[in-house]
């Protein structure tokens, strides 16, 4: 049987996500809040995409269902094209640790250990052996531009320092997607930079990102710009820096 054509090969992987129809409840008290409702949209393998709307708009219950913190009410979420309803919580807990990796506002970092050690905390629990997360997590404080700090405590860096061993410990475990929630969020307009410079940088080895944000000129960093208000989409667009980018879109403008 002759080989399939190599320009026909991508059309066969599904997208990295993919949300039908998903929407979220919550009940408080008597009264029942609509976080999600009917959202659906394409994300594609390495894209950069950026989320914005304000408090209460759902963005942050998008990104809870998408890194698997959450499920949906009702609809449908696949990751990489497995439904994550059929997942159960070890099933999910593993598929966090080695497909997903996590950056957010606060760094998260453990205060009394190491950069090298900050950085090996998702292998430990992935159980690799010391030997190669060792070298594994020093890789990843190289790529962040790190590696004459590997053996620095929290204390004893910068905030964008701090927010580059957190990258660095997102992009340990090789991810297919980093999730990053408001990353600039503690940093000056310099570190803020270099940082979005860094995270753009991760589209080259082929990683998916979706990043939440409130400012306009840290969401121009990525290729497209989806819009929420009361738990819709209001709109999808190539960011203005980005102007003419080929991203998948919601399909019939709206979710």
């Amino acid at each position: 049987m002759p080989a399939a054509h190599p320009d026909l090969a991508p059309a066969l992987a599904p997208p990295l996500i993919e949300l039908r129809n998903v929407a979220k409840r919550y009940q408080l008290g008597e009264v029942a809040v609509n976080a999600l409702r009917d959202v659906s949209l394409i994300i594609a393998r390495g894209e950069f995409v950026a989320i914005m709307g304000a408090s209460g708009s759902g963005k942050s219950t998008l990104m809870n269902i998408i890194g698997c913190l959450d499920r949906p009410t009702d609809g449908s979420y696949r990751l990489d094209g497995v439904e994550m309803a059929r997942q159960g919580r070890e099933a999910l807990a593993n598929l966090r640790n080695r497909t997903l990796g996590f950056v957010f506002q606060s760094f998260n970092l453990l205060p009394r250990t190491t950069a090298l050690e900050n950085v090996e905390l998702p292998l430990i629990y992935g159980g690799v052996r010391a030997r190669e997360r060792r070298r594994r997590a020093r890789q990843a404080l190289d790529r962040v531009g790190l590696g004459d700090r590997v053996h620095h405590h929290p204390n004893q860096l910068s905030g964008g320092q701090q927010q580059r061993v957190a990258i660095a410990r997102a992009l340990v475990g090789r991810p297919k997607l980093v999730l990053a929630d408001e990353p600039t969020g503690n940093l000056d307009s310099a570190a803020s930079a270099e940082m979005m410079s860094l995270l753009r940088g991760l589209r080259d080895d082929g990683i998916t990102l979706v990043l939440v944000t409130h400012e306009p000129d840290i969401a121009a960093y990525a290729e497209r710009v989806i819009v929420f208000k009361d738990g819709l989409v209001c709109s999808d667009s190539a960011a203005p820096a980005q102007a003419g980018g080929d991203g998948a879109r919601v399909e019939g403008g709206r979710a």
